[in-house]
């Protein structure tokens, strides 16, 4: 019966859309213009426990599009998912909320940020596939280097 209380637990709660915004702060005027809007994409994630063995992991997404300096659009959407992990070593836990709850969020974000585009009258932007594992591996390699320095 104790060797089941040390079972380790992975399971989604709950995957949900925490925050949106659209703005196009020079409609309708700059949708008159022909040329080629830039893009930029910037994505951000946070993770914190938020009781004993659960977990909120979040992923945010914000795109800017500007025709010179005018912008067209500015899309933020963070899509959050709330995860139980339990019975874990701490840094298999840091692994987990920073490259495997990013994986399973990422699809949402990206299907919420192409439908904004299009409800909001423009061609839908399609996020690119993101190596969370790399961008983890990164961050601790930064860290680490920083604690030598």
């Amino acid at each position: 019966m104790a060797d089941q209380d040390l079972t380790p637990v992975f399971q989604i709660q709950r995957m949900y859309l925490k925050d949106m915004s659209l703005e196009q702060p020079n409609s309708p005027q700059i949708l008159l213009e022909q040329q080629q809007p830039q893009v930029d994409i910037q994505l951000g994630l946070s993770g914190e426990a938020i009781a004993d063995g659960v977990y909120e992991s979040c992923v945010t997404a914000t795109v800017t599009t500007k025709i010179g300096d005018r912008t067209l659009f500015l899309i933020e959407a963070k899509q959050a998912g709330i995860f139980e992990i339990r019975n874990l070593p701490q840094e298999q836990v840091e692994g987990i909320l920073n490259v495997v709850c990013p994986q399973m969020i990422y699809p949402y974000l990206r299907a919420v940020v192409s439908d904004v585009c299009t409800r909001a009258g423009f061609p839908p932007i399609l996020l690119t596939e993101v190596n969370f594992q790399a961008m983890y591996e990164s961050r601790m390699q930064q860290a680490a280097n920083g604690l030598a320095a």
